[in-house]
């Protein structure tokens, strides 16, 4: 798998006319190596690749990264100095995303002489396409979230917190084997529901309400991500309204999803239906993004601000159209989908239905 992924990126770096690559997002690190660490620097030349570790991590290292030369460092720029000179290296790219204007100037400091030289996303497009080992456990972070969201349905009732429902969500993933959570649990009960990214309050859920919940877990490094709302007692008229039309919004969008499908039609193809029924400026967000050891990956990035781009087979991204009312709440439905060539495979399986809960 590793062999497989250096061969690609060294066709890019070819392509693109850069001798090597200095790696530091920790996310591309451990994608490329399978090392997990916190702390490190890959170097990837044509024929040679390195993992540049401290003290703390060099047995890790050995262990988790077996087809790298790993070397340790006591002074970053020194040992980097050391390596470029016995590479024979006079150019060499760096993460622009990821690379701030200070560690640009240390990375200059350190080897003079060397011309250091930006490259976009290459590893993050690597990463846009999953593998079947990273599928499947991705696979096993939807079935913990599907889970924790049956559990949850026990737990919700009038009188409970959001930060009470968001750390027992947080709990049961945890005990069930996840290895933590994807991104802080969003429970936003009533008119807090009108906030995207609210975070878990002690406000106290009461009967009628509507419920936000988006979480997610992570298992083995990959992340899941799902949305559902749920109504504490009964649903009146609006709810069921406003929860029809983001499901049907969203029932359109995956009906769109395929590979060669562009990622701004997708996103419109459920914006279109919000829009029909007089709520497009109540959908102010993308309507997904990709999922993997991050749980807000680009691309793919399913928007319409985003470039028009083409989703591949094996892509993994969400589908969350949703609606927000100031000062009445909102309602929110997400799943993840692997891209096929024909359509799409829905990895989180939680009932779409408007649950009426206690």
């Amino acid at each position: 798998m590793t062999e497989g992924r250096l061969q690609r990126l060294r066709a890019i770096l070819a392509q693109e006319g850069v001798p090597a690559l200095l790696v530091g997002s920790p996310y591309n690190r451990r994608y490329l190596t399978g090392f997990w660490g916190t702390a490190g620097y890959v170097l990837i030349t044509a024929d040679r690749q390195l993992l540049l570790v401290d003290f703390r991590y060099v047995e890790q290292a050995k262990e988790q990264a077996p087809a790298f030369e790993v070397r340790r460092f006591d002074r970053f720029g020194e040992t980097l100095k050391q390596v470029l000179a016995e590479l024979n290296l006079r150019e060499v790219g760096f993460e622009k995303a990821h690379v701030t204007y200070q560690q640009l100037e240390a990375l200059q400091a350190a080897a003079e002489g060397v011309a250091w030289k930006p490259v976009g996303p290459v590893v993050e497009r690597l990463r846009a396409v999953k593998e079947p080992e990273e599928l499947a456990r991705i696979q096993e972070a939807c079935r913990l979230a599907d889970a924790a969201f049956e559990r949850i349905l026990q737990v919700l009732r009038p009188g409970i917190t959001e930060r009470e429902v968001a750390l027992e969500l947080e709990f049961f993933m945890r005990r069930q084997g996840a290895d933590g959570v994807s991104f802080d649990p969003i429970v936003a009960a009533g008119p807090r529901g009108a906030l995207p990214h609210a975070r878990p309050t002690d406000a106290v859920l009461q009967a009628g309400q509507l419920v936000v919940l988006d979480f997610g877990c992570i298992v083995d490094g990959y992340c899941s991500d799902i949305t559902r709302t749920v109504v504490i007692g009964k649903a009146d008229g609006r709810a069921r309204e406003i929860y029809e039309l983001v499901l049907r919004a969203q029932e359109a969008a995956l009906q769109a999803v395929k590979a060669g499908a562009d990622q701004v039609a997708v996103d419109q193809a459920a914006r279109a239906v919000i829009e029909a029924a007089g709520y497009g400026d109540q959908f102010g967000h993308g309507l997904g993004h990709g999922v993997g050891l991050e749980v807000h990956e680009d691309p793919p990035r399913l928007n319409r601000t985003a470039p028009s781009q083409p989703l591949e087979a094996g892509m993994v991204h969400s589908v969350e159209p949703g609606v927000y009312l100031p000062g009445w709440g909102g309602v929110r439905i997400e799943d993840l989908v692997q891209v096929t060539e024909d359509g799409c495979r829905i990895l989180t399986q939680s009932s779409k239905e408007l649950l009426e809960i206690g």
